[in-house]
């Protein structure tokens, strides 16, 4: 069966733990990658796609060394085979121009401020997840545990 994954991207190593801790929750249903900025991400997309699994959500920091979050997300948002992948910014310093930017071209799913509650985060994950196993065409049934029931009943009604 295809693995349905989450990448996280962040050059601080402290943040993608944090994010990590915070996401623990979903690991029994789908696997959590870590990306140190937008190159490796780039990367890791390519070996996921290549072994033939699916990448449901890409949760990035907007200021990295090398390419920004918007421009990785743009990257992301711009290639056919992740078309149904939701895209978050996970920021603190993104500018009033990064962020429309984020949602005009990067076509974000969602905007989280740092420093986030992590309830909040996960509750946002969730229902992300939730939109793209619904967008995917996927048996929701062995997801139950970690979607967002709400959405998940909104969408099927």
């Amino acid at each position: 069966m295809e693995k349905i994954n989450i990448i996280c991207v962040d050059d601080q190593q402290e943040v993608l733990d944090s994010v990590m801790r915070d996401l623990r929750p979903l690991t029994s249903h789908v696997r959590l990658e870590e990306a140190s900025g937008a190159a490796d991400c780039l990367k890791l997309l390519e070996e996921i796609d290549g072994e033939g699994d699916r990448v449901a959500l890409i949760i990035s920091d907007q200021v990295m060394p090398g390419e920004s979050g918007v421009d990785l997300l743009r990257k992301v948002s711009s290639d056919r085979r992740f078309a149904i992948t939701r895209k978050a910014l996970l920021t603190g310093q993104a500018t009033h121009s990064d962020t429309i930017k984020a949602i005009n071209d990067s076509h974000i799913d969602n905007y989280i401020e740092k420093p986030w509650q992590p309830e909040k985060l996960l509750a946002a994950v969730k229902r992300l997840l939730t939109l793209y196993i619904l967008d995917a065409g996927l048996d929701y049934a062995p997801f139950m545990p970690v979607l967002d029931q709400p959405t998940l009943l909104s969408r099927l009604h």
